[in-house]
């Protein structure tokens, strides 16, 4: 049996773990992303994965690639674009260095496209021809994969589904649109709700619960309130399920997928709130496409993550060498 090293790069903590091919992550460790000061995500990245390879080493685990998952766009070669989360790689191109340091071919993508791989390879969507999932974390990313292959698109940016427009007068999003899903269905973008709402006079339950102080505000604050009954909390909340639910929509009509994965850090706040959002995208899809589609709520943990990027390893070991991302 083959092993491969996945990491899983955040903007606050990265991880790295040993995956086997059937998706056991075997040992794993995590440490904060720019633990040594800023911009040392990449020495982060490095040592846990030479961590990784020493103990695979020492437990006699035969490794054979390494897979990166990072929150950017990344080109065909392995470059990263701009990574708002962790802005000191971008322009980077991890392989070739980790690689001549380890010993290994080593292959970047896009986290979420990594996560998609995961969840095909091992997860939720094991056995389907296709399937999207939708990351709601700190940002809003997806992936998509088709007949057993992740769509990037021509530039790397397939998959951007979190900047969709779903208000087209709404407000200004940080990736410079307007109106976009992120806004609305993110963490960044309910705190950012939250914080407004609680610095005005009707918000005085979200000002309570962050202590008098609105900057303290987050999206875990404003789905508690909501949940608790406060009514400027509960619209910031609707109006997010409301968001997501004609995302779905546009994800089923679209793309008319077998499985769709809702994951990421906001997922788990979403979990009670499943019917209305199923409701929601009912109100705009196409019936009979939305019947044929299984829809999953998954709260995301490291483990998946890390095994995200091991699928990235593995599926491109796979790939013919003229195919492969990254390294040659």
């Amino acid at each position: 049996m083959r092993f491969v090293i996945g990491v899983d790069v955040g903007g606050t903590t990265t991880a790295a773990g040993v995956v086997s091919e059937g998706g056991e992550v075997l040992l794993e460790e995590q440490s904060p992303t720019h633990g040594d000061g800023p911009d040392t995500s990449g020495a982060t990245i490095a040592r846990l994965a030479t961590a990784m390879s020493r103990r695979a080493a020492e437990e006699r685990l035969p490794v054979a690639a390494v897979g990166i998952g990072v929150p950017a766009i990344v080109d065909a070669a392995g470059r990263i674009g701009e990574a708002h989360h962790v802005a000191d790689l971008t322009g980077q191109t991890l392989g070739p260095a980790l690689g001549a340091r380890l010993g290994l071919p080593v292959f970047v993508d896009n986290d979420v496209n990594a996560l998609a791989l995961g969840e095909w390879t091992f997860g939720a969507g094991k056995g389907a021809r296709s399937l999207v999932v939708l990351a709601a974390g700190t940002g809003f990313g997806a992936g998509i994969v088709l007949d057993g292959r992740v769509v990037r698109g021509a530039a790397g940016f397939g998959g951007e589904l979190g900047h969709v427009p779903v208000k087209f007068d709404g407000r200004a999003c940080w990736c410079g649109g307007r109106g976009c899903l992120a806004v609305y269905a993110s963490g960044r973008g309910i705190g950012e709700a939250g914080r407004a709402a609680a610095a005005a006079t009707a918000g005085a339950g979200l000002r309570a619960a962050a202590g008098g102080d609105p900057a303290r505000v987050t999206a875990a604050t404003v789905f508690a309130v909501a949940a608790a009954g406060d009514a400027v909390a509960g619209a910031i909340v609707d109006e997010a399920v409301r968001a997501l639910g004609a995302l779905l929509a546009t994800v089923v009509n679209g793309l008319n997928p077998e499985v769709i994965v809702l994951t990421g850090g906001v997922a788990a706040a979403l979990a009670p709130l499943e019917p209305r959002l199923l409701a929601v995208a009912a109100s705009h899809a196409f019936r009979q496409a939305l019947a044929s589609t299984r829809i999953s709520i998954v709260p995301s943990d490291k483990r998946l993550t890390v095994r995200g990027a091991a699928a990235l390893a593995l599926q491109e070991l796979r790939s013919a060498p003229a195919n492969r991302r990254g390294h040659p």
